[in-house]
């Protein structure tokens, strides 16, 4: 198995877990003693865990859809049902921190029957295997809680191994016990680097595991059914998955974009949520404060009690998050940033609603070159492929839509900044309108197909530009990283395949499929909703060249450095992605324009980063997070901890003060939470604007060969 399986399966373990009265649960639990507690857990866990009348025929339903209507059409059989009781285990533990060997051992006499449990309705198996989960969680827990009481020692040479997902079964609760001793060491640990006292360390540690206990004696047969069936329909595709009426209801605001929050996305890591992406022109982008896997340790309302959330199901944090436009969030985080290693800070947020308008393309012009032959570079940035349905059904000629708003700023930056070339950034830009990715294609080639979609029934459509005529002749540069998907990946595909820009950056992500949503109330003809909807996989890219864009993304022509893990992130890091394959290519003419400059192109643009101080700051910090991320064990020594911080946070201070040298700033003593960094230029930006001027000299060094020769020839 992947490490991505075991790291999302537990991720749709905790989207799927949700009760709303649990979001006061951390502060609940805290005022009660050991016996009020227990019985308060004793009751609750009293709810009758076995399937309900509906569910009998929604697992029917669901098998007969994913095996009619998905791309795969994908039945049932034993080999299947091995596959689904690998992945329903790896979704409720993962890291191997609660199942015994010996409980794995009984669930093998169900290894060859849940093919037919799905088939049937009859899923009882399913709940039988989580009633054991819940009876390990609550073990654990308590052991946990009782590991409190103890001294701890941080002086010792303990090591914590906290990736256990290659580890085999624990076969003693002995041998449980001491991983989950030194857990709760490491936990207490990073309290302690963070700046806690102890007696405030355990404190907040009970209020965690008593929360976490709570927790899961609320789960209801809603979320065990469910836990099942997105086990089953992840073992077919990452994209296909069952919404329980309460995940329906998210998904469904988040399609409206009606959500008002910080606008972020987040997911879950073991017992963190973190910070997966973040909205372009949303509250959380605007304010500078958050990065893409900063943690999130607790939330506050306004000035109120800041509240842990560590271990928290996902749904319960995003619904602290979210609030009324105009309200405030406070959220404690611990940086993505090795080098603050332990330290957490607070932030503020106003939240607001993430309007199209923010989302829009957006243009700068950046100059390169030497002072006399500058080079003027037009940089749109683009976060989605975006287009206002409503306004243009309702005849709003000034209706807002990707193609549209590129095509003004273009003609802008064309008449008032002359510019000499442009760049298009797609970083981190997930895809959205299929048409707008055609169409903005359209403005760089004069008309042609542009992707090839084949459906369920094997039937191959060519989708193209129609449109006679170019908003841009000129060099042109596609700017791309592993988060870069569907949309952004047909419109970087055509571009390279056409020949007509570089694509630059590293590989994308690879999401080469097309989804559509199935709502099991009317099948069910339930008036209530309370059935929930099956998301499919119904169709498939592929590029004009007939090579798809699933799983293997778009290669950059010039590659920079990839922070990204393709073992833990990207449509490759999916167990059961589907696969990589082509089919015929359709007729289409090259423009012939950068291709055969790509090998000098790379030459110049590693010899040139060799000079460059932020690109090789940027190098330096991918090779140093390959290395950590191939460690999977942590000390429990305190001062080899301290440390390590120590020498992250001199890092951080010698290249802070090499910028503002740089810029005629006094050098600093210390990195404090209230220090203002110096302003730094996007390193891989302005590098590709450099790339772009190589092209412009080379074509132009080509250009006056040709004519040398023809004049001599003559």
């Amino acid at each position: 198995m992947s490490r991505s399986f075991a790291k999302s399966a537990v991720s749709i373990f905790l989207i799927l877990l949700f009760n709303p009265l649990f979001s006061d649960a951390s502060n609940e639990t805290a005022s009660l003693d050991d016996g009020e507690f227990n019985k308060i857990i004793k009751n609750e866990g009293q709810l009758d865990l076995s399937p309900l009348p509906k569910h009998l025929r929604a697992s029917r339903y669901i098998a007969y859809y994913m095996k009619t209507n998905h791309y795969k059409k994908q039945g049932l059989n034993n080999h299947q049902s091995s596959i689904i009781l690998d992945r329903y285990i790896e979704t409720l533990d993962g890291n191997k921190a609660y199942f015994l060997a010996s409980d794995i051992k009984e669930f093998e006499n169900y290894r060859y029957r849940l093919d037919d449990a799905i088939y049937s309705g009859l899923v009882q198996p399913a709940f039988a295997i989580y009633r054991v989960f819940k009876q390990r969680w609550d073990e654990r827990n308590q052991f946990a809680l009782a590991v409190l009481k103890q001294p701890m020692d941080f002086t010792t040479q303990e090591i914590f191994e906290y990736d256990r997902e290659d580890a085999a079964w624990p076969t003693s609760n002995e041998e449980l016990d001491n991983y989950w001793r030194l857990r709760v060491k490491s936990d207490a640990l990073n309290l302690v680097l963070a700046g806690k006292e102890m007696d405030k360390v355990k404190e907040l540690l009970e209020k965690r595991y008593k929360a976490s206990l709570r927790r899961v004696s609320q789960i209801n047969s809603e979320d065990v059914f469910s836990y099942f069936m997105n086990a089953f329909t992840a073992t077919v595709d990452p994209h296909s998955a069952y919404f329980s009426p309460r995940t329906a209801e998210n998904f469904d605001i988040d399609m409206k974009l009606s959500l008002e929050g910080i606008g972020a996305v987040l997911e879950t890591n073991d017992v963190y949520t973190k910070i997966r992406s973040i909205v372009t022109g949303g509250p959380a982008d605007k304010s500078k404060q958050l990065a893409v896997d900063d943690k999130i340790i607790a939330v506050g309302q306004g000035n109120q009690v800041l509240v842990d959330v560590v271990g928290w199901r996902l749904d319960d944090v995003v619904d602290l998050i979210r609030g009324d436009a105009g309200s405030q969030v406070r959220l404690e985080i611990e940086p993505a940033n090795a080098s603050v290693n332990g330290k957490t800070k607070v932030i503020s947020i106003i939240r607001e609603k993430v309007k199209l308008e923010e989302q829009a393309a957006k243009s700068e012009v950046i100059k390169v070159g030497e002072a006399d032959k500058k080079m003027v570079v037009g940089v749109i940035e683009l976060s989605k492929f975006y287009i206002d349905f409503e306004a243009k059904n309702a005849g709003d000629p000034d209706y807002k839509s990707t193609t549209r708003d590129i095509r003004k700023l273009i003609a802008k930056m064309k008449k008032e900044d002359k510019i000499d070339a442009i760049i298009i950034d797609l970083r981190n830009n997930g895809g959205g309108s299929l048409g707008e990715a055609i169409g903005l294609t359209g403005l760089f080639i004069d008309q042609g197909p542009v992707v090839q979609e084949k459906r369920l029934q094997g039937r191959v459509l060519t989708l193209f530009d129609e449109d006679a005529g170019v908003a841009w002749d000129g060099p042109l540069a596609v700017l791309v990283n592993g988060a870069s998907a569907s949309a952004s990946e047909i419109f970087a595909g055509a571009i390279q395949d056409y020949d007509r820009g570089l694509i630059i950056g590293e590989q994308t992500f690879g999401k080469g499929t097309v989804q559509n949503i199935i709502d099991l109330n009317y099948a069910l003809r339930l008036e209530d909703h309370s059935a929930g909807v099956l998301k499919l996989t119904i169709d498939k890219f592929y590029r004009i060249t007939g090579a798809s864009t699933q799983l293997k993304g778009v290669m950059p022509d010039i590659s920079y450095p990839d922070p990204i893990s393709r073992e833990h992130f990207g449509e490759a890091s999916y167990d059961y992605a589907l696969k990589w394959d082509t089919i015929k290519a359709v007729k289409y003419q090259s423009t012939n324009r950068v291709r055969s400059f790509i090998e000098f192109l790379n030459q110049m643009h590693l010899s040139r980063i060799k000079n460059d101080r932020e690109f090789q700051y940027i190098i330096q910090d991918v090779e140093e997070l390959q290395k950590r991320r191939q460690d999977t064990s942590v000390s429990l020594n305190i001062d080899e901890r301290k440390k390590e911080r120590a020498e992250d946070e001199l890092k951080r201070l010698a290249r802070e003060n090499v910028r503002r040298t740089l810029v005629g700033k006094e050098p600093l003593k210390e990195i404090d939470e209230d220090t203002e960094f110096v302003d730094v230029d996007d390193a891989k930006l302005y590098e590709t604007a450099h790339i772009l001027s190589d092209l412009m000299q080379l074509k132009n060094q080509q250009k006056l060969a040709q004519n040398n020769n023809q004049k001599t020839g003559s």
